[in-house]
């Protein structure tokens, strides 16, 4: 049996981004991966976040943000590191050593949008369709 593809997706917080495309991963890979996600400086899961993948069905509100520096120091080791911090502060993404792989997918912060409630909800729902929609790209033509 082939040994499940490890990834580990990396933003700064992982608060959001991070969040987002792991939850997707796991749930579009058809059990080929083994997902994780953490962050430089990890903050609590934003509650943005929480609300609009519970809309569509993922709810993150028991999610906990786990530092990368961590897994380092545990011997973690991936196959994929995927980076999705903005491009303003990609030299600010964490570099994981020993990687096989390292892709850098580049989308808007969520704690970043600014207006009204409704227009954060919007805006950040937008940053949530386009990573599920680079998720399910990357997975059909990953061979």
């Amino acid at each position: 049996m082939k040994e499940k593809t490890r990834v580990l997706f990396i933003c700064i917080h992982n608060s959001g981004r991070s969040q987002m495309a792991e939850t997707f991963l796991k749930t579009m890979g058809n059990g080929r991966f083994e997902v994780e996600s953490a962050g430089l400086d990890p903050k609590p899961v934003n509650p943005y976040v929480i609300e609009v993948m519970k809309e569509i069905g993922h709810d993150l509100s028991d999610n906990t943000s786990d530092g990368v520096m961590q897994f380092f120091k545990e011997g973690r080791l991936y196959d994929y590191i995927i980076t999705v911090c903005d491009e303003s502060i990609e030299n600010e993404c964490p570099i994981f050593p020993g990687i096989a792989r390292r892709l850098h997918w580049p989308f808007p912060d969520p704690q970043k949008v600014s207006g009204t409630e409704d227009e954060k909800l919007e805006k950040i729902r937008s940053i949530r369709d386009n990573i599920k929609q680079h998720i399910m790209s990357w997975v059909k033509n990953l061979p």
